[in-house]
């Protein structure tokens, strides 16, 4: 990891959207243009996206590993009414943070 995206991983506790996160990476890399900032951040998310979608796991190292777990169908309820209600299964993304970004976060 870069030392630019070391210091997006150290904003505050507001969150960051796409578009912050686009302009915060241009900032620090003012040899950069926006439109290709833009195109690289708007590649990286397609690109895990489609490894995703394809049942393929992403692991960034001392990031975390993105992969894709299957939660198997179930019986729920009804929130309102409390009934019975049948959920079929389903795909869900999942993260796992790697050892370096645990410490950081944790270092605070």
């Amino acid at each position: 990891m870069g030392a630019g995206a070391a210091s997006v991983l150290r904003e505050g506790n507001s969150g960051m959207t796409r578009s912050e996160l686009i302009l915060r990476l241009a900032e620090l890399n003012p040899h950069l243009y926006h439109r290709d900032v833009e195109r690289i951040v708007i590649t990286i998310f397609e690109e895990v996206s489609a490894a995703l979608a394809r049942g393929d796991r992403v692991e960034l190292r001392g990031f975390g590993a993105f992969s894709v777990k299957q939660r198997m169908a179930r019986v729920g309820r009804n929130p309102r009414t409390g009934e019975p209600v049948q959920v079929g299964a389903k795909f869900l993304p999942y993260f796992k943070t790697g050892k370096e970004l645990r410490e950081r976060i944790n270092a605070k």
